[in-house]
């Protein structure tokens, strides 16, 4: 068995909406039948009972090793603790070939568990031995390591549970919500409005106290020192006992409390001294609280215990440490409620201020401290007290958090109970903390969750806000770049920021930030963390969708323009028309529930995605009495056909007509493959609610130049003659530009062509074949890049589809595309037509425009 070929696909795909691994998996002829009770099956059972049958895609259907590697790697990741629950494998035409895909919710553990996996399945062949658990914990170990902590997790997962799309933008915890101009990020508890001088006025402890102070918010006395002696003063000054702490401190690091002396003192001092300035202040009697505020709102309360055992009279302080880590509640990461007490030398030490040795035996019931602070990360528990907290409680923290600026805040309250106001019972607020911990409120040791996740999504989109923006996804074999580049000028003429992606670039509000073929699913992500986009239209390519799957989990709206074969099959094992039409409709599956697939009638392909649509459709067609149209719109659905000379958009008795004569891109209609994508562009704006108005104004300003859409039937005069430079590199694509051309008044008719290298043979033979029948010259050019085949393969490729050619009289083959442009324009004549495709569209743009400007008015 040979892995190879691993993708990580990060979006819905092919398969499923999951992220998942995928990889190629060729097995020998051996290992394409696993037998129930096969050797090979049963020592992988035998290493790996919990792997469950080893069973074919299909009822029926012999298993082979590379099913046995998807099962095993989704087993593994499953009883790592990861939720995974997709996998599938499926044979590809070449034999012994499959394409195993397997769902991960951490890309750095799916992956590792795909090596695990061919580890396990190979020693499983041979008969070797295999370290399942290690294998598993360090599954489990990476898990911990890379996914998001439990506070983190708990917004995004509230986010998920409301829709709103996130992005983690960093291994740690920076997530973006949203996209585009609504767009919100967080670093763990702390979100994006959260000024960095409120954040520095929490790390400050002395300067929180004197605000919290001037607000009549009762804190205890104290203030910095900068030596023991001077610690000591204040501490007598206040009185003891006291409480010794870093004055920028965080996480209950360098704190000792409750201190009565001189000697516990200087220890107490040493110890904080290492954190930076040492702060000196009154030991408040009682338990010690956090409060968690979110806004203006008191979302939770937890009272907290430091880490500590009860004496029983029989076991050793280390061996009640023992006991109580053998709690399974407890575990080493923050995925179980409670932590695991550490016994290191802090504890040690903390055993030691209470005349006790890690070998002592405490007396029943005596409660043994080993630590200062009651943090869950070092052992300790959380109770959760919400609905005690008094109304005064309350009204002190919001207070607080409000004081120093704090849309999150962790408020620490010591004080004998919650119940009474804290002037009552000499408590009071000893610490404010910014991006507080939010486990102990989310997984209490004792007592209800509270949903802090959801509370800070509300602070961040009130209303029921998403974070979403109108996405419009376009796909299809021929029109795409058309269709976005219409789409966003329909969107742009609404008022709305754009962000677009196609195969010419990324351009955001008319700017372009990128070149290049950027239709795949990076750039389109670029769009979405862009902040100063309002709607986003993304060109969605096969070669994108294959590799990585969708950069978004949903869309407004799904374009289809139409689906043909000879431009994008025979690569990556999509190899019919049917293969291509499931991929395609990729985009279809994942439109909104209350969204909208505009689809072209005319395709049969593409008409059978309708069912899969999730939202409603709108069908598009050139003649209004197509059965699959005229069908939708008896049913009073959205239809967008031509009609007396016009574009007419309906919806039941609901009917929008613009003139075709006011659509520019169209020539009066003439050219059926823009009239098409102008009406898929009119179906989008239309599905996102684009004025009519604003739609008509955006058709009859949108121009095709060079400018609005480069290389998509560019029209230029030269000497009289027409010059038509166009992109189109398939046969569905050529038949589209004769059709249009065969509308244009011409004396001689000349094409200018090469082929794609990586195309099937017949589909550069088919090429020539149809531009035979239309064109008197045709002029033959090899490209730039060959695209794997020899020098003059392509040329005698396009020479044979002009075999029998009923129109082409004369064929000249040329080394070069810009030769190819120079000889065809020595050989017009007024009145003459010349179509030529373009390779290097910019670069032949440019040439071609320098060529008509310099002969301009002579």
């Amino acid at each position: 068995m040979e892995v190879s070929r691993i993708r990580a696909l990060r979006g819905p795909n092919l398969w499923s909406r999951h992220t998942a691994m995928e990889a190629i998996v060729t097995c020998p002829e051996t290992e394409r039948s696993l037998a129930p009770n096969h050797p090979i099956e049963q020592r992988l059972r035998s290493i790996f009972p919990e792997v469950g049958p080893i069973e074919g895609t299909r009822p029926g259907q012999s298993p082979s090793m590379a099913h046995a590697l998807e099962k095993v790697t989704l087993a593994l990741q499953a009883h790592a603790g990861c939720p995974v629950t997709f996998s599938r494998t499926t044979a590809t035409e070449e034999p012994g070939v499959y394409q195993v895909v397997v769902q991960y919710t951490e890309e750095a553990v799916g992956r590792m568990a795909l090596e695990l996996a061919e580890k396990l399945c190979q020693a499983a062949m041979v008969g070797h031995g295999f370290d399942l658990e290690n294998a598993l914990a360090q599954l489990h170990e990476l898990d911990e390591d890379v996914r998001l902590g439990p506070s983190t997790g708990s917004i995004v997962d509230a986010a998920v549970a409301r829709g709103i799309p996130f992005r983690r933008l960093t291994d740690g915890s920076l997530v973006q919500f949203g996209w585009g101009s609504q767009q919100r990020r967080i670093q763990a508890a702390e979100i994006d409005s959260t000024s960095a001088i409120a954040e520095s006025i929490a790390q400050d402890k002395d300067l929180t106290k004197k605000l919290l102070h001037a607000a009549g918010v009762p804190v205890p006395l104290g203030r910095p020192a900068q030596t023991p002696d001077e610690a000591w003063a204040i501490a007598l000054e206040v009185g003891l006992p006291v409480v010794v702490k870093p004055q920028d401190g965080n996480q209950g690091k360098g704190v000792t409390v409750n201190i009565t002396e001189r000697t516990s003192f200087d220890n107490a001092y040493a110890t904080a001294e290492r954190y930076g300035t040492v702060m000196v202040e009154k030991f408040l009697p009682g338990s010690d609280y956090r409060l968690l505020v979110v806004g203006n709102k008191l979302i939770a309360a937890a009272r907290r215990e430091p880490p500590l055992v009860v004496g029983d009279g029989k076991h050793t302080v280390r061996q009640l440490v023992d006991l109580v880590n053998a709690d399974p509640r407890r575990g080493t990461g923050h995925s179980t409620s409670l932590t695991k007490i550490k016994f290191d030398d802090i504890a040690i030490g903390r055993l030691h201020a209470q005349d006790l040795e890690p070998e002592s035996v405490p007396v029943k019931g005596r409660r043994v401290i080993l630590r200062n602070n009651a943090n869950l990360s070092t052992g300790g528990s959380a109770t959760d007290v919400t609905d005690d907290v008094h109304p005064e409680v309350a009204a002190r923290v919001i207070e607080a958090a409000q004081m120093v600026g704090l849309d999150i805040c962790g408020v620490d309250v010591v004080c004998e109970s919650v119940l009474r106001p804290l002037e009552e019972q000499n408590g009071g607020i000893v610490e404010v903390n910014a991006a507080p911990g939010l486990r102990m409120h989310i997984s209490p040791s004792y007592g209800k969750g509270r949903d802090v996740g959801n509370a800070v999504i509300d602070q961040m989109f009130p209303n029921g806000a998403t974070g979403r923006i109108p996405v419009i996804a376009v796909t299809g074999t021929n029109g795409k770049t058309t269709t976005v580049r219409l789409t966003a000028h329909l969107l742009k003429a609404q008022g709305l920021r754009v962000g677009m992606t196609n195969t010419d670039g990324v351009y955001v509000n008319g700017r372009q930030t990128d070149s290049g073929d950027c239709s795949g699913p990076r750039s389109a992500r670029n769009v979405l963390m862009h902040p100063d986009v309002d709607a986003a239209v993304f060109e969605t390519a096969r070669g994108g969708l294959l590799r990585e799957g969708l950069a978004f989990d949903r869309c407004n709206v799904a374009i289809v323009t139409n689906l043909g074969g000879g431009d994008h099959l025979g690569l990556n094992y999509i190899t019919t028309l049917e293969d291509l039409s499931v991929l395609k409709r990729v985009i279809v599956l994942n439109v909104e529930q209350n969204g909208m697939a505009v689809l072209n009638a005319a395709d049969p392909a593409v008409v059978f995605m309708a069912p899969h649509c999730p939202g409603e459709v709108t069908f598009f067609a050139l003649d209004v009495n197509h059965p699959a149209l005229a069908t939708h719109r008896a049913q009073g659905k959205r239809v967008v056909f031509t009609e007396d000379g016009h574009i007419v958009a309906q919806k039941g008795k609901q009917v929008l007509r613009i003139p075709l004569s006011q659509v520019p891109l169209t020539r009066q209609g003439q050219i059926g493959f823009q009239t098409e994508n102008v009406m898929a562009a009119i179906g989008a704006a239309w599905a996102v609610g684009v004025p009519w108005e604003a739609i008509a104004q955006g058709v009859a300003t949108f121009i095709s130049d060079i400018q609005g859409v480069p290389g998509r039937f560019n029209v230029f005069d030269y000497r009289g003659a027409t010059l038509i430079a166009d992109y189109g590199h398939n046969p569905d694509a050529i038949a589209a530009l004769v059709q249009a051309v065969d509308n244009m008044p011409a004396q001689k008719r000349m094409v200018v062509i090469s082929g794609a290298g990586d195309r099937r043979d017949q589909d550069i033979r088919d090429q020539t074949k149809i531009l035979g029948q239309a064109f008197d010259e045709v002029l033959l050019y090899q490209d730039a890049c060959q695209r794997g085949r020899e020098d003059g393969e392509v040329i005698a490729l396009l020479r044979e589809g002009l075999q029998g050619a009923a129109r082409t009289t004369y064929v000249q083959d040329i080394q070069g595309e810009f030769n190819a442009i120079d000889t065809a324009l020595a050989r017009l004549s007024p009145g003459d037509l010349c179509l030529i495709l373009i390779d290097q569209v910019e670069e032949a743009l440019a040439y071609i425009t320098e060529k008509v400007n310099s002969t301009a008015g002579v």
